[in-house]
């Protein structure tokens, strides 16, 4: 198993963050797109995007190492509500992007793992993520982490396939 660090990534950071964002989101997203995602990549992971979530102060970005290799990141939103919960009791796992050559050795599950240990440093009673209802994988691997469904939410973005829109809302409580 990979040895996995994460280190909190600040606006210093900005092109390395860049960088692992457009290879981890390329390796997985490109065809989700009629336009092979160039919409998206402007909207997120712009310099001007990026800039603007690593200055937002409830917005929580760890870039990720295995075997002191970058392979990806991680964006937390530090509190940010789900029904039944507070902003102050729930905190959403918005972004786990990580190549597909940090596949299968364990990486996520490490980073699933800080997640958790991230929301208990802060008292969290719950956390939350929405995942593509097409990527039957990342959903397999959320249930195997203690995630379970509790909802549903469609993205309203013309320039993905239609097909590609519907999201499944999954939580985890903690005790």
């Amino acid at each position: 198993m990979a040895v996995v660090t994460l280190t909190p990534c600040t606006t210093s950071d900005l092109h390395t963050l860049q960088d692992i964002a457009l290879n981890s989101y390329g390796d997985h997203y490109l065809h989700l797109w009629n336009d092979g995602g160039a919409w998206y990549i402007e909207r997120c992971f712009s310099d001007a995007a990026l800039r603007k979530e690593l200055e937002d102060p409830n917005a929580a970005f760890n870039l990720v190492y295995a075997d002191n290799e970058l392979v990806g990141f991680l964006k937390l939103n530090v509190n940010k509500a789900l029904e039944n919960y507070t902003s102050e009791d729930a905190l959403e796992l918005e972004r786990i992007y990580l190549t597909k050559a940090a596949s299968g050795k364990g990486v996520g599950k490490q980073v699933m793992e800080f997640v958790k240990q991230f929301a208990e440093a802060r008292n969290k009673k719950v956390i939350w993520l929405k995942a593509m209802d097409s990527s039957h994988d990342a959903i397999r691997f959320y249930e195997q982490n203690g995630y379970q469904h509790c909802g549903t939410y469609h993205l309203d973005f013309e320039a993905m396939k239609p097909e590609y829109r519907g999201m499944v809302v999954m939580k985890s409580e903690l005790k």
